[in-house]
């Protein structure tokens, strides 16, 4: 419950659920950021970005999607930098779980009300034991983002000197976040070059990805598998997120090896058969959620850019720092599509019977994601005139807070960065969560009430 009170003495009271709160709380960072970022001395030139520019980069970082209205080492000085940075971290454990976490560690204690909200914002299971999860979490992130800056120094720092350390750190945070953001600069047509000329690199084509991956299984998947030793056993949970991301990559990675191997403006270009096995991991672990490039995406055919679609809308792990409506939910409902086509009572994953609610969450999930994308596509269509498949690709990969772009979010027009914006912002909280945090006077007692089943013909 929050309690404000007025000039004239009388209070309100606001019933914050804990879903509420954590979509609040990326509201309050991206307008902190954006307040930032609109500072003269965030960018190189000494001049503010304009608030429509620094909310899209805010808003961005902090829903770690990584679409871009300039290229970020050419436009934001280093100051820029780390604010956008910060963002993303903050963005991608959630500023509550980070709150919580300082709490902890300095010795507070934290009611029932803060490990609920510490509870959604990791989208744990239960309350119980999620403060030990918390710390846990925020230090192996720490740990994990500080090893993979290391590891990418030992590339970077012969090309760019003492920089690359730097370098390492940002793309270190940025990867494990899923964010995309890079500070690679141009090439030489003036487009950002991403990591394109690291295809054949091993160290930076297989640490990113991998930083990516850990980034994107979820907490909950963590803690599964680190008490794997104990327990013997792992959730159903733990059990679909491994397997569905891993087939997910392996066809990704095939079908975009197979559609831009003879690509002349693409993978065709590259020197060997290693180089091209590289970008086509490269792309098919980017795509889940991470936002990073190797391979031009503009020139990629369309059936390569309408399976990056596939993979951007189903992103990553709940849990995560990832995006996409989850490798579980599409796991959900298309095992129950074929427990439906089977006959079975009820859906079923690994001789286990998923409740009929998450099937019913994740039906919600899907539809109301797929009818966010079309409708953001629909506007864009009518606003900037684009082709179909790209402006999709621009939409998915917003609403995924994935950052990959084929049709230059740069020249797209104002109108349309809005609702950009706005597709980044409900792709990080979740369609669902932002209709729940919405109803703010939910009536429990109608929940309970029994009506008569109507007749109604589907299919």
């Amino acid at each position: 419950m929050l309690r404000i009170k007025f000039r004239d003495n009388s209070t309100k009271t606001f019933d914050l659920s804990p879903t509420r709160l954590v979509v609040f709380s990326f509201i309050f960072l991206i307008l902190t950021g954006t307040a930032l970022l609109n500072l003269p001395i965030m960018s190189n030139d000494g001049r503010s970005v304009g608030i429509l520019n620094a909310l899209f980069t805010s808003t961005s970082a902090s829903c770690v999607t990584g679409l871009i209205i300039a290229d970020t080492a050419t436009q934001w000085s280093i100051y820029g930098q780390l604010v956008i940075l910060f963002l993303i971290q903050a963005g991608g454990l959630g500023i509550i779980t980070l709150t919580t976490f300082f709490s902890v560690v300095l010795g507070r204690k934290v009611g029932l009300k803060g490990m609920l909200l510490a509870q959604e914002s990791l989208n744990y299971f239960s309350f119980e034991g999620v403060l030990k999860l918390i710390k846990r979490v925020v230090l192996v992130t720490f740990g994990i983002e500080i090893i993979g800056a290391m590891i990418l120094s030992i590339s970077f720092v012969p090309d760019y000197g003492p920089k690359g350390f730097y370098m390492g750190i940002f793309h270190s945070v940025s990867a494990f976040c899923n964010a995309g953001f890079d500070i690679m600069g141009k090439d030489t047509a003036g487009f950002s070059k991403g990591l394109t000329e690291y295809n054949g690199d091993p160290i930076v084509v297989y640490t990113i990805p991998l930083l990516i991956i850990i980034g994107g299984l979820g907490f909950m998947v963590w803690k599964d598998l680190f008490e794997y030793r104990k327990t013997k056993s792992l959730l159903l949970h733990t059990k679909v997120v491994l397997i569905v991301s891993l087939c997910l990559i392996i066809f990704g990675a095939i079908f975009i090896f197979a559609f831009e191997y003879n690509n002349p403006e693409t993978m065709g270009k590259l020197d060997n058969l290693y180089e091209k096995a590289n970008s086509a991991f490269f792309h098919s672990v980017s795509s889940r959620t991470a936002g990073y490039n190797t391979l031009p995406l503009d020139k990629m055919n369309e059936i390569s850019k309408a399976a990056t679609v596939f993979l951007m809308f189903i992103g990553a792990a709940p849990g995560s720092t990832a995006g996409g409506v989850k490798v579980t939910t599409f796991a959900v409902v298309l095992m129950a599509i074929v427990s439906q086509i089977k006959g079975a009572n009820g859906t079923l994953m690994f001789r286990k019977k998923v409740p009929h609610h998450v099937v019913s969450k994740a039906l919600a999930i899907m539809g109301l994601s797929g009818m966010l994308v079309i409708t953001i596509t629909t506007i864009i269509l009518a606003v900037d005139k684009k082709p179909f498949i790209d402006v999709l690709y621009e939409s998915t990969s917003a609403f995924g807070t994935v950052g990959l772009s084929s049709v230059g979010t740069p020249f797209l027009s104002s109108i349309s960065k809005l609702f950009l914006i706005l597709t980044m912002f409900l792709g990080r909280v979740g369609p669902l969560s932002f209709a729940i945090a919405l109803t703010l006077r939910a009536n429990r007692s109608k929940v309970d009430v029994v009506y008569p089943e109507g007749k109604i013909v589907v299919g």
